[in-house]
């Protein structure tokens, strides 16, 4: 009974799906991080230069009423923290995330849609006149009765001998 689920379970990993949603959650983590280093060492600190040197990583509240100079020493206290600049950080990671994952789906779509909008000229059909089947548009013989067809409206009929 074991092995019958755990052949079960190795049918279910490795159908292609599976895999494909490991690889883009292993990638997606890995371009979270990047984002992250983005907004905490590129983007917040000419942020926080422009607004009088904040560090928002040091931007919190301190719920107990004492004055901590620094986060860490608010947690050194056991300090209860309402965490405002943290906060800030990550709704701009969620923001940036959010805003490539937009243009990377909406770069997709637009894709797509110009694969979808070409016609396959071997795959368009047209309706054979004599035994209204549908065959290949190029096609100048029906498959299904091998009537002559000329265009799409004009079949040349079979000479009986």
């Amino acid at each position: 009974m074991a092995s019958k689920m755990i052949k079960e379970f190795k049918e279910f990993a490795m159908k292609g799906n599976m895999v494909d949603l490991a690889i883009g959650v292993i990638v997606g983590g890995a371009f979270g991080k990047v984002v992250t280093s983005i907004v905490n060492d590129v983007v917040m600190p000419p942020i926080g230069l422009l607004l009088g040197k904040v560090n928002f990583s040091d931007l919190f509240i301190s719920l107990d009423g004492n004055h901590y100079p620094t986060l860490a020493d608010a947690k050194k206290a056991s300090a209860a923290t309402l965490n405002y600049g943290l906060f800030i950080n990550t709704l701009l990671d969620f923001l940036i995330v959010s805003f490539v994952i937009f243009i990377t789906v909406k770069q997709l779509n637009r894709l797509r849609k110009k694969q979808e909008e070409k016609p396959d000229p071997k795959k368009e059909t047209k309706e054979c006149p004599e035994c209204l089947s549908d065959i290949p548009k190029l096609a100048v013989r029906c498959k299904y009765c091998t009537a002559y067809v000329e265009s799409a409206n004009e079949v040349t009929p079979r000479t009986m001998n």
